[in-house]
């Protein structure tokens, strides 16, 4: 076999996230309830999948390696120049892109302990130092990022406002102060993938002149297209342009563009999805009350469900649910992982929720 990296062959053979598809083959039947990866099940629009329809025809050719149509589109949306916008396969690859730009092995980097573990991921496999701060209060604490990353020397800061995995947000004047206290030298990671999903003033105003804050947003929740990987990040010119040294330039294919661009240009429908999450999540909150747990105030397409008890209960409660063809997932993290989370789901599905959760208890 052909030797790997220092790095790579001290590091673990993990991933991030066990998908749903591999836990169907280990037990060798579907779910009946897919509510576990935070997916919108509500769909594309339909101008979006049109769109995708039309230009599968093509998929002969390459995408457009600087994703012009799209990239205009987002910066119009956004009131930035285009210069400002980078696409990507999904947030997790523009994490992947945005760390080898700015870090090395060595380097140290700071996030929230039980936070997005993708991004621990990708800073893993960079051979950088990970510094962890604590939730608090079921929020991340971003101030206390900033300080941290201050007193370590840090290259990088993660933090995601609305977070995964407990759905908490705080609001943009909050997200502001962290902002004003990246300690010099660092980059500021602002993750906003469930942005869409969050009250009004959770999202400070779009400023990219700012050098040191790189906002990541995608096509993967609210707009329904988990499976065509589209993300994007906007930040100051020279940094955006940084990107087009490492990135992947075939990275989003035709289809995947096509359907991104018809999404964008469809905020009705993305208006009504919004409208449908919260219902779901209102159905999903009853259906945990009637069994004795708490529903954790949410921003995203999602709930963290306190259980009321250890981690060891929460994996209890999961693993009964899998067992009764749920799909679900939990924090990995004490104290977050005395929840389990599940996603919005359709009727059927939260039906099928409502007769596994009593027995799951």
């Amino acid at each position: 076999m052909a030797k790997l990296t220092r790095i790579v062959d001290a590091l673990p053979a993990t991933v991030p996230f066990v998908g749903p598809e591999a836990q169907e083959r280990a037990r060798g039947r579907a779910f009946a309830a897919r509510i576990g990866a935070n997916e919108n099940v509500f769909g594309p629009s339909p101008r979006a999948i049109a769109a995708m329809q039309a230009e599968a025809a093509h998929a002969w050719k390459y995408g457009d390696p600087e994703n012009y149509d799209l990239r205009h589109a987002i910066a119009a949306h956004h009131g930035v120049a285009a210069q400002n916008v980078m696409l990507g396969e999904g947030i997790d690859g523009l994490l992947g892109t945005a760390l080898r730009l700015l870090i090395e092995a060595g380097d140290k980097v700071v996030t929230s302990l039980g936070g997005y573990p993708t991004f621990n991921f990708h800073v893993a496999g960079l051979g950088a130092e990970l510094v962890t701060v604590p939730y608090a209060g079921d929020h991340e604490d971003g101030l206390s990022l900033v300080a941290r990353a201050g007193q370590a020397g840090a290259k990088v800061i993660y933090f995601a406002n609305p977070d995964n995995p407990m759905g908490s947000w705080h609001n943009a004047d909050y997200v502001a102060r962290v902002i004003a206290n990246v300690p010099q030298g660092a980059v500021l990671f602002l993750d906003e993938a469930y942005g869409e999903f969050a009250p009004q003033d959770t999202l400070p105003p779009m400023c990219v002149e700012n050098p040191q804050v790189l906002r990541f947003r995608t096509f993967s929740k609210a707009y329904g297209l988990a499976g065509m990987r589209v993300g994007y990040c906007l930040g100051h010119k020279d940094l955006i342009a940084a990107f087009d040294r490492v990135r992947n330039h075939f990275g989003i294919g035709r289809v995947a563009q096509a359907g991104a661009l018809a999404a964008l240009q469809d905020q009705n429908w993305l208006a009504e999805v919004v409208v449908e999450v919260n219902t779901s999540k209102q159905r999903i909150s009853e259906i945990a009350r009637e069994n004795g747990f708490t529903p954790l105030p949410s921003a995203t397409n999602f709930l963290a469900i306190d259980c009321g008890k250890d981690g060891a209960y929460a994996k209890s409660v999961l693993d009964k649910l899998i067992a009764a063809d749920v799909f679900v997932r939990m924090p990995g993290i004490a104290p977050l992982n005395r929840c389990i989370r599940i996603s919005a789901g359709t009727e059927a599905e939260l039906n099928t929720l409502t007769t596994a959760l009593p027995a799951a208890r």
